[in-house]
Parts: C-alpha cells; structure tokens; sequence
C-alpha cells in the first residue's frame, strides 16, 4: 500500500494537492513561492529562504526521505500533521488537549508499542530535588536539577516543574521568572526509563491536562525567560518554546524525536513551536528529528539571542517541596 504521502513539484504543476486525500502534504521549488497554506512542508533549494520554507541542498531528496518517514511511522505522521492543521484555528489551550489526545491514542498504537519493546532498559534514576527556586524580589528562578542525567524530564520533574510555575501564576509580585537547566543541557528531554510504563493511555492524558507545565507557561509566558543550552530535546524545546524570551548557547542542540517513536511531540510543542516557527516548520522538524543548533535556532526564531554566559550552578536554591514518593501516585506519564 502507498504510503498517504502527496508531494507537488511547483516549478511544474502549481497545484496544491486534493484536500480530499488525507496525507502528509510536501511541495518542492526551486525558489520560495506564496502559497495558501496548502502543504504541511515546503522544501526549497534556495539557502536561508523565508518562512514558511526550509532550506535544502536537494529538495527532491528530503522530499524522498520525508516519504520514507511516512512509510515507516504513518500514524504518528498523519496525526502529526492533523493536529497541526486543527491548530491553526484552536485556542492556545485547546492546542493542548487536541495534541494530548492525539498523543495518547498513539500511546496504544502498534508503532509506539514496538519501539517500546526494541528500547533497550533504562534504570529508574530518582532525584530528590528535581526542581530548585532561587527568589530574588521579583525575580523567581527556576533550574531543572537532574544534571547527571542532563534533566531528563521524569514524574518528579514534571510535577515539581508545575508547582514552581504555580508560584509565578498566583504571586503578583513576581514580574520575571528565569527558567534553566542544571548542568551541561538544558533538558535531554523525557526520561526513557519511564515511557510507556502507564497502562493506560486515557489516564495518562487525564494526568497531563491536569499536571501540564505547558498550560502554566501560557498563563504567566510574557514574566517568563529560558534559557537554552546544550541538550534540548522533546520537551526540553517544546516547554522552552512557550517562553516570551528564549536565549540558546552556541553549543545548542534542539531535537523532536518522538515521530521515530511512533508518537507525536507531547509536551506542548505543537502548541509552541509553530507560535515561532509557523507549523511547517514544525512539522519539518518534527516528521525529520532533524538537529538545529543555535545559530539556526536564532535564524528561525526558536531563540531570540545567542547568549554565551555559563549554565546555572553556584548559588543557594530553595527546592519545591513536593517529593518524589507523592507524585508516583499521580502518573509516571512525561512525554
């Protein structure tokens, strides 16, 4: 069976493919064109081109290896695409729920289930202080503290990171919050050694529309700095992303990997990441788990400044209170 992969040559026929087709919707040209919002990605051999286009140094390649993506993940790509499309008209918190359920029905896919069977194990590296605050006037601080395992983000990190960003939601006199990672990455993303242990896919996104760091970064984004370094992958992009300002190291190194899981991105980047990027983007990143370090982070709008100061470490941090053994209770679901 094909794979439901529609690929248009606008240098040759300038049609945009049949809405009534479903499938991942590609345009190649030799140079970037308007379009009305008709493709999920559109390829250029034109270097550095405007949004919405990426740059490539053979279209028709990417385009080649972009179907071989689809053949291979074709639920989580057709998901992918779909829910970037529906979130072009949904508010920024339904963006959340449409990707949350998406996310979770891809959980119970045959896709999912077999990368979770090839993974090799992951030991269960608990962290007491997942989260630390530093409160200086109205600047709050808030480091991912789990540097030996560059912030893979757990259970603990998720709920800890929640209940720090409550704190800047519901006190008025902080005006600035400053999000950073620990160590020497920003945030490795989710934690493979708790993926896919919920039995259950409708709980878990029940948990996360009830505990999502996401939905606090929208109510306080514009208070709200992060600050990118190293590693920054899946969530570590996604939740950054929601920042009003975003800085990135030079030594950055953004990833969404999920589609080679056979899932979508979960932590909020199909909500974030097109409000920077535009979803074409996004879906390019996404579909290719392509790497973008910070000087094309800056150039496309993923971070705002390059900054080359050194990560957090050195100073007294106030740790939240929540520990470990109360949020196992709640759901071992990340991202």
């Amino acid at each position: 069976m094909e794979p439901p992969f529609l690929l248009a040559d606008l240098d040759r026929a300038p049609l945009p493919p049949t809405a009534q087709k479903p499938g991942v919707r590609v345009a190649v040209a030799a140079r970037p064109r308007e379009t009305a919002g008709d493709f999920d990605v559109l390829l250029t051999g034109t270097p550095d081109p405007p949004r919405p286009w990426v740059g490539c140094a053979d279209p028709y390649a990417t385009a080649r290896q972009l179907r071989e993506i689809v053949a291979a993940h074709t639920d989580a790509c057709l998901a992918l695409v779909q829910v970037l499309r529906m979130g072009r008209s949904l508010s920024p918190s339904d963006r959340l729920v449409v990707e949350s359920l998406a996310y979770s029905t891809l959980q119970a896919g045959p896709d999912f289930r077999a990368w979770l069977a090839a993974k090799r194990p992951h030991a269960d590296r608990p962290t007491d202080e997942p989260v630390q605050l530093l409160r200086d006037g109205a600047l709050l601080t808030i480091a991912l503290n789990r540097p030996a395992v560059h912030n893979a983000f757990d259970a603990a990190s998720r709920d800890a990171l929640c209940e720090a960003l409550e704190v800047a939601v519901a006190d008025p006199t902080i005006t600035r919050v400053h999000l950073r990672g620990k160590g020497l990455s920003f945030c490795s993303g989710g934690d493979l050694a708790e993926f896919g242990t919920s039995p259950d896919p409708a709980r878990a996104h029940r948990v996360r529309m009830l505990r999502s760091p996401a939905a606090l970064l929208q109510r306080c984004t514009a208070e709200v700095t992060a600050h990118l370094h190293g590693a920054c992958v899946g969530a570590g992009i996604e939740l950054a992303a929601l920042a009003d300002r975003v800085t990135a190291t030079p030594d950055t190194l953004i990833r969404l990997p999920e589609i080679g899981m056979g899932l979508i991105p979960g932590a909020g980047g199909t909500a974030s990441l097109p409000e920077r990027i535009g979803p074409e983007r996004t879906a390019y990143l996404a579909l290719t788990g392509a790497p973008v370090d910070g000087a094309k982070a800056l150039d496309w709008g993923l971070a705002d400044e390059i900054d080359a100061a050194p990560a957090a470490g050195g100073r007294r941090w106030r740790t939240t209170s929540r520990s470990r053994t109360s949020t196992q209770s709640t759901s071992s679901e990340t991202t």
